[in-house]
Formats: C-alpha cells, sequence, structure tokens
C-alpha cells in the first residue's frame, strides 16, 4: 500500500465514525495511530462522552472482532483471560476464550477493578498473547486495547500502577464538545432511546485485514532523522532533569513516541517524520509517563503544563 492510500483510508475512516460521533476528531487520529503503530490508548473523559460509541465505530469501520469488558470491583483474571474447563464428555479439559480474544478490547472504566484483574492484561498489552494454565495462546496481530475511565469517580476506584500505564502507548482526555457539536449531537441523537449499534447508525466498513496488515507495513517505510530522533531524546530527557517531575519518561517512552510518529506521518501520506509530529503526539505520550514532583504541585503546575513548557524550551531541528 502506498503512503497516499493511507491517507486516503484514514479519511475515510474519519468521515465514517463521523456520522455517529460527533466531535472527538483527535480521539480517532490517536487510535488510529496507535493501531499503526502497534500500541495501546487510555480515554479518561466524564460519562456520556462517547468513549464507548467510538470504541464501537473504530471497530466497525476497520472490520475488527470487538470485544468489551465491564470492569468492576469483583472482576477476575479468569473473566478477562477465559479459562480451561474439564469436558466429561471428552474426558479432558477445553479452553473457554475469555473476550480478550478479540481485535479490538473495550476496556470499560478500568480503573474500577483490583490491581490483580488489572495486571492480566499486561502479558496481553506487551506480547499479544496470554498463559493459561502454563500454556501460551497468541491474541489477533491487530490487538488493540482501547480502555477508558472516568476522572470524576475517585470512590472506589483503583489507581493504575505505573506499569499498567506505561503498557498505553497513548493517554487521551476528552474534552466536553462546544455548543455547537453539542447542538448537533442532541438533534442527531436527541430522539433515540438507546444507543445503536454502528451498522444501524448507516456506518460502513472502511478497510479489511489484508488492506490493514499493508498500511501497517507502509508505516515501516517511513523515515526518522537523526535530527528527528535527537529531539525526542532531549524532550524525553528534559523530563527527567530539573526538579518539575519526580518521576521522568523512561526510554522506552522515547522509542514508543518514535514509533508512534512515524504512524502519524504515514496518517498524512507522508514518508518522512517531522517536528511537528513530535509536537503533535508529545503530549499524550507522555502525560501519563510522568509524575509530578511535591514542589510543583504546591505550585500549582499540571502535568501538561509542564510538558508543554519543555516542548517550548526544547529547541527543534529545522
Amino acid at each position: 500500500m502506498q503512503l497516499a492510500e493511507v491517507r486516503q483510508f484514514a479519511d475515510g475512516i474519519r468521515s465514517e465514525i463521523g456520522k455517529a460521533v460527533v466531535g472527538q476528531a483527535d480521539s480517532v487520529n490517536l487510535m488510529l495511530t496507535a493501531l499503526l503503530a502497534g500500541g495501546h490508548v487510555l480515554l479518561e473523559g466524564a460519562p456520556g462522552t462517547a468513549k464507548t460509541l467510538l470504541a464501537q465505530c473504530f471497530s466497525y469501520t476497520l472490520d475488527l472482532q470487538f470485544g468489551r469488558i465491564q470492569f468492576t470491583p469483583d472482576l477476575m483474571p479468569g473473566d478477562i483471560l477465559g479459562s480451561n474447563l474439564f469436558n466429561f464428555q471428552s474426558n479432558s479439559f477445553t479452553l473457554t476464550k475469555g473476550p480478550i480474544f478479540c481485535d479490538v478490547l473495550l476496556a470499560d472504566e478500568i480503573n474500577r477493578t483490583p490491581p490483580k484483574t488489572q495486571a492480566a492484561l499486561l502479558e496481553a498489552m506487551q506480547e499479544r498473547g496470554v498463559t493459561l494454565d502454563g500454556k501460551r495462546h497468541m491474541l489477533s496481530p491487530r490487538f488493540i486495547v482501547i480502555a477508558t475511565q472516568n476522572p470524576i469517580e475517585q470512590q472506589g476506584a483503583y489507581p493504575l500502577p505505573e506499569a499498567q500505564l506505561d503498557r498505553f502507548l497513548f493517554k487521551h482526555i476528552l474534552a466536553y464538545p462546544s455548543q455547537e457539536e453539542e447542538m448537533r449531537i442532541v438533534r442527531e441523537h436527541g430522539s433515540r432511546l438507546a444507543m445503536q449499534d454502528p451498522a444501524a447508525l448507516g456506518l460502513r466498513k472502511v478497510i479489511n485485514e489484508p488492506g490493514l496488515a499493508a498500511a501497517v507495513a507502509a508505516v515501516g517505510g517511513v523515515r526518522l532523522t537523526d535530527e528527528v530522533v535527537s529531539y525526542i531524546v532531549r524532550i524525553v530527557r528534559a523530563t527527567r532533569e530539573g526538579a518539575t517531575f519526580e518521576l521522568g519518561a523512561s526510554p522506552r517512552s522515547a522509542a514508543m513516541l518514535a514509533s508512534a510518529t512515524r504512524a502519524w506521518a504515514a496518517l498524512d501520506g507522508r514518508d518522512y517524520v517531522i517536528p511537528d509530529d513530535v509536537k503533535a503526539l508529545a503530549l499524550p505520550a507522555l502525560r501519563h509517563r510522568v509524575l509530578l514532583s511535591p514542589g510543583a504541585e504546591i505550585e500549582g503546575r499540571t502535568t501538561d503544563t509542564a510538558i508543554r513548557a519543555i516542548l517550548d524550551q526544547v529547541e527543534a531541528p529545522r
């Protein structure tokens, strides 16, 4: 697949999702980038901001198998992965696959379940495989986790540990729609009694598995110059210097950001990465991998403002 075709397919995905989800263009772009870069996305937003519908439409337009897990305090690892059950007729154990065996997994309210259950996703997110009773089972090569969490629900929540957060390529914060967008939402969805599936909303499938595999392969041809690599490394290292952050971003953060910029450039139809690609992705790629120092918090600074300050300070290549 040529990079021009990658851009065309991305435009098609955006157009189809736009039939059901008003706004959220940034979310769609980050999800497409994560898919092509082999990463995962954490969406944080208030209830009612179309996180679930967005994931469903994303999966449908890409012709990928959709799975959903509603995370609750009593959810067990076996509810996610599945288990081997004894079949008395065949006198043997049979694997009953859990909902994780899909292409696009919506991990809804992932911070509502204890760390033991959250950890069940670690191996799958890192290696696209799970181990059940000592036997390895591989997941789809397109496996992507789109996790959601609601920032206002603190009671009964279990904050994701650093190891879990580091598995996500992006953490994206969904904002409320503008007044014009909200009026369109009410006009288009206000008469529906329940959320409809993507097909009923008029969405069509834009690409199939061979086409998606070709798009992923095309990303491998995107060039990343030494100047841009140096720019990424200097940004990441800046989070580990000074007193703003108690915990800075790791070298793996730099590698994942670099991979994401190549996918971002491919979606724009380019075979090379530019500094603006890095600037566009640095915030969602780093905000969940750093920890503000107590002094910075006392001063009223936020993670986002601190990262933006670094982007302003680190000189971009010309």
